[in-house]
């Protein structure tokens, strides 16, 4: 039985979220395997911040369109040989339906759903974790504060500006970090004790004492409540009296080579990194913010790798073509991309990309498995897998245009192509065969 200094901890990451205001990126998948960064997806995060802290037992649970998400699980997240066992997995949890025939009502029900688990694996506390934001974070330093504090719940709290935290669940604090009021995005939000203009918000990601979290769950589905954390658990818990502290995410830092050694000027410091990306623009933002070189997150820490399906594809390839050269800057390209003659500036770029010769791509995702012709010009887009863009298509110059031929985010007026239909025929529109195809990469 593995037991480390914080004792038994168990790893859950929520990922039954649907995403509904990512569609049609969500359409056939969960918000959690959306694509990020060119070959991530966004659990993949969530995932690497509990192993890369040293939890290796962790439960994954799933509901909405899963197909895609379970296979990626499946193929990427496993340890194997020797390692695997009952101390060192990463588990896929569907709705086990133990009080009644009915899926997840909320997120609190779905860990109340897998609560046999968190007992048979003896945990003493129980690290419950978002799988849909993109974030770097050493757990153990959460872990840290959660245990000197004797806390019997920790909640990871994001500074943020008060001008913004209106759109998030709240944190009242007092100077010594205890939480004494938890809201539902406030019109009036608290600010933090002692730094006037700043409040906390809530991350989605929870440590719970077992035994508070096992009686919080019982009494809540017996209950007619959202059976949800933020909106019942929390703070009946807080008006219980029970010790529920807010841990500063601002005050995490992650492992980083020594930059005063020979040769470690090539790496730098993580910040403090997190990101909601529920929405379109959120989505393509946080893609902007990371092709920058003073972008607050570096994919590229040795210390901390952002773990994630392997494939055997060839390197990316760049070359003239046509009478044109090849212009690429400020591109996130993975591995399988070709661009032959064409000028890529401000983009992402998946797997297995083939962008031909005269075309200009600006402050666009392209997905993987994506042909973009000769001769187009493609901006402010997302193109989800499998596209193909015929030669001399224009995307993102003309609004009426754009609005008649694709769906145009009425917030941002970015352009997103979701997946094309053709891999979902009808008659599978919503059914596990048609999911299946959304795993070809």
């Amino acid at each position: 039985m593995y037991v480390g200094k914080h004792g038994r901890v168990l790893g859950i990451v929520l990922a039954g979220g649907k995403g509904e205001r990512l569609m049609p990126l969500t359409r056939y998948r969960a918000k959690p395997a959306v694509y990020f960064a060119a070959k991530y997806r966004i659990i993949d995060f969530a995932l690497s911040n509990l192993v890369n802290s040293g939890i290796y037992s962790i439960y994954v649970l799933v509901q909405f369109k899963s197909q895609s998400l379970n296979e990626h699980i499946e193929r990427g997240w496993q340890f194997g040989g020797a390692m695997r066992g009952r101390d060192f997995f990463v588990t896929l949890v569907p709705a086990q339906m133990w009080s009644g025939e009915h899926w997840f009502q909320g997120t609190a029900d779905a860990v109340f759903q897998a609560s046999h688990l968190i007992s048979r694996y003896r945990a003493d506390r129980v690290c419950i974790f978002a799988a849909d934001h993109i974030y770097k974070m050493d757990v153990n330093q959460m872990l840290e504060w959660h245990m000197a504090q004797h806390a019997d719940v920790t909640i990871a709290a994001n500074v943020v500006p008060a001008a913004e935290a209106s759109q998030f669940g709240c944190i009242k604090t007092d100077a010594n970090g205890r939480i004494i009021e938890f809201m539902e995005k406030p019109k009036n939000p608290p600010e933090i004790p002692g730094r006037p203009g700043f409040c906390y918000v809530s991350m989605g990601n929870y440590i719970f004492e077992r035994k508070i979290l096992e009686e919080a769950l019982n009494d809540d589905s017996m209950q007619e409540t959202s059976h949800d954390f933020g909106k019942d658990i929390i703070p009946k818990l807080v008006a219980a009296g029970m010790k529920v502290c807010a841990y500063d995410f601002s005050t995490n830092v992650i492992p980083h080579p020594n930059t005063d050694t020979e040769g470690a000027h090539q790496w730098r410091k993580d910040m403090p990194y997190w990101r909601d990306v529920g929405t379109l623009q959120a989505y393509w933002q946080a893609h902007m913010e990371l092709i920058s070189h003073e972008s607050e997150m570096t994919l590229y820490n040795p210390m901390w790798p952002i773990r994630t399906v392997s494939f055997g594809d060839p390197p990316s390839y760049c070359y003239p073509d046509s009478g044109y050269n090849c212009s690429i800057s400020r591109v996130l390209l993975s591995e399988g991309g070709r661009i032959f003659g064409a000028d890529v500036r401000n983009s992402v770029l998946s797997r297995n990309c083939l962008i031909q010769a005269g075309s200009i791509i600006e402050e666009s995702i392209i997905g993987h498995d994506v042909v973009v012709g000769k001769n187009c010009r493609i901006k402010r887009a997302i193109i989800d897998g499998h596209n193909i863009i015929p030669d001399g298509t224009v995307i993102g110059e003309d609004p009426e245009a754009d609005a008649k031929n694709y769906y145009v985010d009425p917030k941002s007026g970015l352009v997103v192509m979701g997946v094309p239909k053709v891999f979902y025929q009808s008659g599978h529109d919503n059914d596990e065969e048609a999911q299946s195809w959304d795993t070809l990469g």
